[in-house]
């Protein structure tokens, strides 16, 4: 059996920053858990809550939960995690991901074509400033180094970083959920965070990751709910699951709903999306089955939540992330799960 980890995630934050975010993290660090992940979608980034909680703990790993690679360039990336890394004193793990179309070109203002070969681009460029062993040039498609395209004026020149890296090795972990992206996160990253994983279907996944280098980790969120009644404590999971599969998303391509379907919940998940964009978002959280929530959750009783530990604990899932703000929760997932 696996000995599992535990890790917060602290999300994105909705209109206002969520409160005493300095307090759940100390209060985590305290309890034994391993990282405290925040996020980031079109509002507060993703970097700057870890240094506001790095300053404030001294040994938790401050993980980007994911940092989108088209909010930055892969150099401006390398260089928060370099300087984060230094000021925490080695805590940072570089989680990256290419979130989706809608909010990539919508947002960002960067085309959404190609993300796999986008992203091999990407780690590879911050690999290679983090090696800091010559100046960095790369020759790729999505980011040339230097950039001689159009506006150029021909004057750039490869570097090295001024700074030099705490460490070489910073761990990246890739936020991935189609097969192929799987598979390649397995071949070039150090760790996974999969959006939703069950113990009960661990064949999804299992070709993807059969070639991962040793001591790759995985990080799977869940949503922990200790409850009597499970149906009602499902209630959460089942919104959550409806505002991803239905609305984070286009119609014609959305990968959660995609996933889903992978999963063994094919008309299921178009029912929810159908539902969700046609307003009806009552109705399809209804619809998302108990089965499939339950399976990517922690919900019931606490006894019934030793049990389905045990599921995880015989997966190659290495750390759980439970998204929570309430101190109590955090001692009562650690009583249970450490």
């Amino acid at each position: 059996m696996t000995n599992l980890k535990l890790g917060i995630q602290m999300g994105y934050w909705g209109a206002q920053p969520p409160k005493d975010i300095i307090g759940i993290a100390q209060e985590a660090e305290s309890l034994g858990y391993d990282a405290i992940w925040s996020a980031e979608s079109w509002g507060s980034d993703v970097f700057t809550p870890l240094a506001w909680i790095g300053a404030h703990t001294s040994k938790i790993k401050l993980g980007t939960g994911i940092a989108q690679i088209s909010a930055r360039t892969p150099a401006a990336t390398a260089m928060a995690a370099i300087t984060l890394d230094h000021l925490s004193k080695g805590r940072v793990v570089l989680g990256l991901g290419v979130s989706g179309p809608q909010v990539v070109e919508g947002w960002y203002g960067q085309p959404f074509s190609k993300p796999l070969s986008r992203t091999r681009e990407y780690v590879g460029i911050i690999k290679k400033i983090l090696k800091r062993e010559e100046p960095v040039s790369n020759d790729g498609d999505h980011y040339p180094l230097p950039y001689q395209g159009e506006g150029s004026w021909g004057l750039g020149k490869s570097l090295k970083s001024i700074t030099h890296p705490l460490r070489r090795d910073l761990p990246i972990f890739l936020g991935a959920e189609g097969p192929k992206n799987v598979t390649m996160t397995a071949e070039i990253a150090e760790g996974w965070l999969p959006l939703y994983y069950s113990p009960y279907r661990q064949e999804v996944y299992a070709d993807q990751i059969k070639d991962a280098k040793d001591g790759f980790e995985i990080s799977a969120g869940v949503i922990v709910n200790i409850c009597d009644d499970v149906e009602k404590g499902l209630i959460p999971v089942k919104s959550n699951l409806a505002l991803y599969i239905g609305g984070m998303g286009a119609a014609k391509k959305n990968f959660h709903t995609d996933l889903m379907g992978r999963m063994g919940f094919e008309a299921e998940a178009k029912k929810i999306q159908e539902l969700f964009l046609s307003g009806k978002r009552t109705e399809a959280i209804l619809a998302v089955p108990d089965q499939f929530a339950d399976e990517i959750s922690l919900v019931g009783p606490k006894d019934r939540i030793k049990e389905r530990v045990d599921a995880w604990r015989d997966t190659p899932v290495t750390s759980l992330l439970i998204s929570t703000h309430d101190k109590e929760r955090l001692r009562e997932v650690a009583e249970i799960v450490l």
